[in-house]
């Protein structure tokens, strides 16, 4: 392993042990901002960090993001450099995406080798959805303006350093639903006084399931899944309110509207046959990724020069990224590089026993320079 390689390691292995949750990200925006300009990078710092390196005399300019924030779970023992902040940890590695970037930051600020302007994006917040559009509204685009844009996604259970992407949707939308049931509590030997909210509630539980099932498209990929089911009944209470909370995935805007559509049909009418008020909140945090055709074919290409195995026209992910806002504003391409597929670093994403596989440091940094040196190509003149 050369020097590079260990110092990369080191800095994910740090990374790791100070996790911080969205908003929240003080020492690792710190540490972010102090690695850059020791590389002699310019440094703006609001929301995120933004580091802006310029060679030549080129003007494009592309945009390479990672994502600052950690996630609220308790991490399984079993490493030397675990979270050091109980209840939180880097399940989902972002402090593997963020070594990444660094490291080709490290590479390129000591290079000649490319013609224009890269801005390395440190975003917080991707795990509510929130990061990506308080940069935007912060500016960040505006005051520093950019051709294309990109990011990584590391893929357990994937060959280590695979890429993989596709032109077009590559990640689901998410929006997020709560149904309130305003029953009549009472007696539960006496059911026939009241309306027992949990007995209206699970009939909805199953009619939502209709909405994928009977009257979307098969193979829509959309899913509706309900993940709360909250009362305020007793042991012999029955209860007079029910909220239902999920989370619904869509690979469409229309598909998204539906749903939305569909539930409050849905609710609407269980409301009716059992004379009861049913309130439907449906909220997009999350909206479909895109990618744009040059962009992704240059994902190909820069795969290709790093030697890595790549994966064309891939199937989209049910996931959701708020990587989806900066390729709204800008053509871009957002990609999956496999991290492995034995122990943790197989171990799916947000689970407490994942971990970011150290071998893919160098492999997501070389991809990184040679996507650089593919969009912002020296001129042979």
């Amino acid at each position: 392993m050369s020097d590079l390689d260990q110092a990369l390691v080191a800095l994910r292995h740090q990374l790791h042990q100070i996790p911080e949750l969205g908003f929240e990200e003080v020492q690792t925006k710190t540490l972010m901002a102090k690695t850059l300009r020791e590389l002699g990078i310019e440094v703006h710092e609001g929301v995120g960090v933004v580091g802006i390196l310029r060679k030549g005399r080129g003007n494009r300019a592309i945009a390479l993001r990672a994502e600052l924030d950690a996630l609220p779970i308790t991490e399984v023992p079993g490493l030397d450099y675990i979270s050091q902040t109980s209840g939180k940890m880097h399940a989902c590695g972002h402090d593997g995406h963020m070594t990444m970037l660094l490291g080709a930051a490290r590479r390129l600020a000591h290079a000649e080798d490319f013609d224009g302007t890269v801005v390395f994006i440190f975003q917080p917040n991707e795990e509510h959805g929130l990061g990506a559009q308080a940069m935007i509204e912060e500016g960040v685009l505006q005051h520093h303006p950019v051709d294309e844009i990109y990011a990584i996604h590391n893929l357990p259970g994937a060959p280590l350093g695979q890429i993989s992407t596709r032109t077009g949707l590559i990640c689901s939308s998410e929006s997020l639903f709560e149904i309130t049931v305003k029953g009549q509590g009472g007696h539960a030997s006496m059911p026939q006084v009241g309306v027992d909210a949990i007995t209206v509630a699970s009939e909805l539980v199953l009619a939502l399931q209709t909405i994928v099932a009977r009257k979307l498209a098969p193979g829509a990929g959309s899913v509706v899944s309900v993940t709360e089911f909250l009362t305020d009944g007793q042991r012999n209470v029955l209860p007079g309110q029910a909220v239902l909370k999920g989370d619904a995935r869509a690979r469409s805007p229309e598909d998204r509207q539906d749903i939305e559509r569909f539930m409050r049909q849905i609710a609407s009418g269980v409301a009716l046959a059992h004379d009861v008020e049913i309130d439907v909140s449906f909220k997009t945090e999350f909206v479909e990724t895109l990618n744009a055709g040059v962009p992704t074919e240059a994902v190909y290409r820069a795969g290709d020069a790093a030697a890595c195995d790549v994966l064309r026209d891939r199937t989209p992910m049910s996931f959701s990224e708020d990587f989806a806002h900066f390729t709204n504003a800008v053509p871009g391409c957002f990609l999956l590089m496999g991290n492995g597929e034995t122990g943790r670093n197989g171990q799916p994403l947000h689970s407490a026993d994942y971990d970011f596989n150290d071998a893919l440091l160098p492999i997501g940094a070389e991809f990184w320079v040679r996507l650089v040196q593919d969009r912002l190509p020296v001129s042979k003149g």
